[in-house]
């Protein structure tokens, strides 16, 4: 099955399982998440300590608006993120191709990681860190809903078959309600919300249906 997938989602897919199991290992721990995760822009934070008892002090590196997305924080947190990847990575990957869509993936990541970090700025100046592909994710599932809007889908807590441009509008707005509401605090929503319409906004662009044109418009 994974050698069915096209080549850049199963890099990714690999990548992230990988780097995953290195996480497991206590002594690299610790130090993937201070130089990998995305933390705030401002201010270090005491992230925990070695094995020998050296304090370990976070603060934000400009690489780990790209690196957090490669770190998860437990088995379901990866295999819901790893899942989504293989259900709507290998269709998008066919039809960009593997460069606009690792363009696409890693402006998905970037673009959550902003939000992220915006609202953590102005709103929640304590937050700590952040990991996790769901921005990225998100990123794919909005180009799913724009590539293949008639593809029925359906949430696992409401089995009820619908649209794929139904199901991302409405998981869309639920993330809004869960950001703004403050449910569900310890999931970065505003990175997941940042990640979908960064994606859209590429899409859009690669389309020629925004003010800036890129120099060849993508049909598919």
């Amino acid at each position: 099955m994974l050698y069915d997938l096209p080549p850049v989602t199963r890099a990714l897919l690999i990548a992230n399982v990988v780097i995953f199991l290195l996480e497991q290992v206590p002594s690299l721990q610790p130090f993937l998440i201070v130089y990998g995760a995305l933390w705030p822009v401002g201010h270090a934070q005491l992230a925990g300590y070695t094995a020998g008892g050296t304090a370990l002090v976070a603060g934000f590196h400009v690489w780990e608006i790209i690196t957090y997305a490669f770190l998860h924080g437990g088995w379901m947190h990866i295999g819901f993120n790893m899942f989504a990847l293989w259900m709507f990575g290998g269709p998008i990957e066919h039809l960009l191709g593997a460069k606009h869509y690792t363009i696409y993936y890693f402006f998905c990541a970037v673009t959550a990681a902003i939000a992220h970090m915006l609202v953590a700025w102005f709103f929640m100046p304590n937050m700590g860190a952040t990991i996790g592909a769901s921005g990225a994710i998100f990123g794919l599932l909005v180009a799913f809903g724009v590539m293949y809007p008639r593809m029925k889908m359906f949430l696992i807590f409401l089995p009820i078959p619908m649209p794929a441009w139904v199901f991302v509008i409405g998981y869309i707005l639920l993330e809004l309600f869960f950001g703004v509401s403050g449910y569900e605090s310890g999931v970065a929503h505003f990175a997941h919300l940042g990640g979908a319409v960064g994606g859209f906004l590429l899409l859009l662009y690669w389309r020629g249906k925004l003010p800036i044109k890129p120099k060849r418009i993508l049909t598919r």
